[in-house]
């Protein structure tokens, strides 16, 4: 039967229902420490989770240890969606069915806030780009034909399914990498709960339904090698096509929160603006200019000004007032949104991201935008990065694709160059054996598409200093 909070795993999938005697140990043990709670504990102590530690928010390998990481950065998101998830249960209980707010709400929320990012790749959206613009250049063949000079593919990658590779994203990747490229025993990846991983899933549609004016299908959020997984998701939760799980609103909601405002709190912790410069902005705004935030703020600031203390304390004082005072106001505001929209998100007919037009979430986007994403520091170095990915690429390519035409079928064949023997040698084992032991039919299990999805998982499951140094390290071979 259909559930929307089903805790079923990936790796029992095909297991009989258990005896009333095992059903009440499992029940027993559900309730010391439910599925969820593992969910979440298996993620924390995964190794995706902690490369998140040397990946990008925005200021790429930051000296100073108080500017965020993508870990901490996904630490928060996992937080705010937790308290989230407690204010709206506080405001209409119904809204999660019978899931309980405690065992299942908030460790659902704390697990896939803590793994929305895992499948972004090095040097975050500019390194999605990189990895995209790699596919848009070879796009000519790279689909349809061997090499580019070469034959055709027995099989051909479908256009519908290209902007896969040429529109990269992380978020479908997220997917594969929690359900598939972790290793275990049964091949399931971390093996979450069918709840978690179907609320994991932010953009629910496939390449083929992606749909721009749509904005929960404006990207693909799975991909075809994982369509398998999907149809069990949907198996067991109900839901279909391009149906969000309710606590995926949240999840939303929450990083956008953090991007609006914790990415400024970076940029005033580098100093780049200052707490008084956001202030400025955000009273000459028409939009937040009333905001009852805003009033409070100042008061704050008049109180740190009176005080006479230090300006470098003062200035770190007012970081800290705003920082609260926003995140409250905003979570507030998304606790609000949900209970207001809760019916019609719960019968899926809600399609408007929960801070969707948010004057005072939208301002400080554009303040993340204009003093952090746009800052000259930032830029440079995502430049590099997106160099490194771009050489790393072609070099990764060449050295998968280096096989002798009679073992083109063979993934697993010796190449015939030293260099792209080296670089063969340096592709993460799992991603490999994934690759040669792909179950999917069709274009999923053709040899070109699990060549590109090989290429695909080893670049971005990269960090950033290991781009850096590894292509460094490559190009001194050439």
């Amino acid at each position: 039967m259909a559930d929307l909070w089903s805790k079923r795993r990936w790796a029992n999938r095909n297991d009989p229902a258990p005896s009333a005697e095992q059903q009440a140990d499992a029940d027993a043990a559900e309730a010391v420490r439910s599925r969820y709670q593992q969910d979440y504990d298996r993620l924390l102590f995964s190794t995706p989770v902690r490369r998140l530690s040397d990946k990008t928010q925005v200021w790429p390998m930051d000296e100073n240890d108080g500017v965020r990481t993508r870990l901490t950065h996904s630490h928060e998101v996992a937080n705010l969606a937790r308290s989230i998830g407690t204010r709206v249960h506080h405001g209409d209980a119904s809204l999660f069915g019978d899931a309980d707010v405690h065992h299942v709400v908030q460790p659902m929320l704390s697990a896939i806030g803590l793994a929305h990012d895992l499948g972004n790749p090095p040097f975050g959206h500019q390194g999605e780009a990189a990895i995209g613009g790699w596919f848009e250049r070879h796009q000519d063949w790279i689909f349809t034909k061997v090499s580019e000079d070469g034959a055709d593919l027995p099989v051909e990658i479908e256009s519908e399914y290209r902007k896969e590779f040429t529109s990269f994203d992380g978020n479908p990747q997220t997917i594969r990498l929690l359900a598939k490229l972790q290793t275990s025993i049964s091949h399931s990846g971390l093996d979450l709960t069918a709840a978690t991983l179907a609320a994991t899933i932010k953009y629910p549609v496939g390449a083929p339904n992606q749909d721009d004016k749509n904005l929960i299908a404006k990207k693909h959020g799975y991909f075809l090698s994982e369509q398998s997984l999907v149809d069990w998701l949907r198996k067991e939760t109900g839901l279909e096509e391009g149906q969000r799980h309710p606590l995926t609103w949240i999840m939303e909601a929450c990083d956008d929160i953090a991007y609006s405002i914790l990415d400024v709190d970076d940029a005033m912790k580098k100093a780049v603006i200052s707490p008084d410069d956001v202030m400025a902005i955000l009273i000459n705004d028409s939009r937040t200019k009333n905001h009852a935030v805003v009033k409070k703020a100042l008061a704050a600031f008049k109180r740190v000004n009176a005080a006479k203390r230090r300006p470098e304390v003062a200035r770190d004082i007012k970081i800290g007032y705003l920082r609260a005072f926003f995140i409250e106001a905003l979570i507030s505001d998304a606790s609000d949104a949900f209970v207001t929209n809760g019916k019609a998100i719960n019968d899926f007919s809600h399609t408007t991201p929960l801070m969707e037009k948010n004057g005072f979430c939208d301002t400080l986007k554009g303040i993340a935008r204009q003093y952090a994403f746009n800052n000259p520091a930032v830029l440079k170095m995502e430049t590099m990065g997106a160099e490194a990915l771009n050489g790393l690429m072609t070099a990764f390519w060449d050295a998968i694709s280096d096989r002798k035409p009679k073992d083109f079928d063979n993934l697993n064949a010796k190449r015939r160059g030293a260099k792209n023997k080296y670089v063969f040698a340096l592709i993460s084992q799992n991603y490999l054996e994934d690759a040669l032991r792909c179950a999917e039919k069709g274009i999923a299990g053709s040899i070109r598409y699990r060549e590109l999805r090989l290429l695909t998982d080893m670049l971005s499951g990269m960090t950033d200093t290991f781009t850096i140094k590894l292509w460094n390290d490559i190009k001194s071979l050439s």
